[in-house]
């Protein structure tokens, strides 16, 4: 993290970089210049390190929004994650090829060197234009990559450069610039009382397996056995929970058999007359019902009866029955 001079630390750093590791290919005296390249190319050996682009990194886009907390405290700053895309040229005799020579010395030392060094950055900050940077201090590191444009990508690059002639040069990308806002959040709270307990299920205070938290004021629900005091009482738990689970059952099973009595009991009564009919006797079938009466060896076993009626049984109210209530 590190706070907006970490752009122009970075370019500065750079041009050190690429200055102090010319030698010992390039024996002569080199000009690393932090500007755009010249409408007029120099003659002298000259390399110029140009910030051409800033665009913020996609895969950090995201990952730096505001946090606060819910009475509006600052818990997190915002910090901007920046890709800085730089062109490098160089220039010289080309007789001589000197502008090759240079950016041979470009390309090896940023392959050998990809991160930007610490003492190269703090160097950089000692710029009287760049008092106050703290990029030394951010331990996000940055890294150069070389970028690999085509002829289209390239010229459309050096047309914006108006009345700039074309110059051999490399393009590297600088990722990742943190830039941190001005507000600093607050510092968390201390620990005052730490409060670690290890409890194992079952135990009073201790989390149920499905979630309800147990204790001597919580109330078991409705069925359940009471949580085990140990580990060690969980069978007795759980047979206790079998015999309160049967219970239930056997009391459910006698309130609907005393209430399938009731209903019968209510039926029987409403289907009965307020008075029998002649030749009902007391404690035997209603005198509504048509109930018959086998005699001799009765329907089902196919004897014949005093009247020579063959499978029937005579009704009880038929003349001449001993029970139509008649005397013979």
């Amino acid at each position: 993290m590190s706070n907006a001079l970490a752009v122009a630390t970075v370019t500065q750093a750079l041009a050190l970089l690429i200055e102090h590791h010319l030698h010992p290919e390039i024996d002569m005296a080199v000009s690393v210049e932090t500007r755009k390249p010249p409408s007029d190319p120099p003659t002298e050996p000259t390399i110029t390190v140009f910030l051409y682009q800033v665009s913020h990194n996609p895969s950090m886009r995201n990952s730096d929004l505001v946090t606060r907390a819910s009475d509006g405290t600052l818990l997190k700053r915002p910090a901007a994650a920046l890709d800085l895309h730089f062109l490098i040229s160089a220039y010289g005799e080309e007789t001589e090829l000197v502008g090759q020579r240079l950016i041979g010395s470009v390309v090896r030392t940023l392959h050998e060197i990809p991160v930007l060094p610490q003492e190269l950055i703090e160097e950089a900050a000692r710029r009287p234009y760049l008092a106050g940077s703290d990029l030394a201090e951010s331990p996000q590191k940055v890294r150069f990559t070389p970028l690999q444009l085509d002829v289209d990508e390239t010229s459309k690059l050096w047309g914006m450069l108006h009345h700039t002639p074309y110059a051999l040069s490399v393009v590297y990308q600088a990722s990742l610039v943190l830039l941190d806002g001005h507000q600093k959040p607050v510092p968390a709270k201390p620990v005052q009382k730490p409060d670690v307990r290890v409890l194992p299920f079952g135990a009073p205070g201790a989390p149920e397996p499905g979630g309800v938290t147990g204790g001597a004021g919580a109330t078991p629900p409705t069925g359940a056995a009471p949580a085990a005091e140990s580990a060690g009482d969980r069978p007795a738990a759980a047979k206790r929970a079998t015999n309160a689970g049967a219970t239930s059952t056997a009391r459910a099973t006698v309130a609907k058999a005393a209430s399938g009595g009731g209903a019968r009991a209510a039926k029987k009564a409403a289907g009965d007359p307020p008075g029998g009919r002649r030749g009902s006797k007391p404690g035997g079938p209603s005198a509504g019902s048509r109930t018959r009466k086998a005699t001799g060896g009765g329907a089902r076993d196919g004897g014949r009866d005093g009247t020579g009626r063959t499978g029937e049984a005579r009704r009880t109210d038929d003349p001449g029955h001993p029970d139509d209530g008649t005397e013979s």
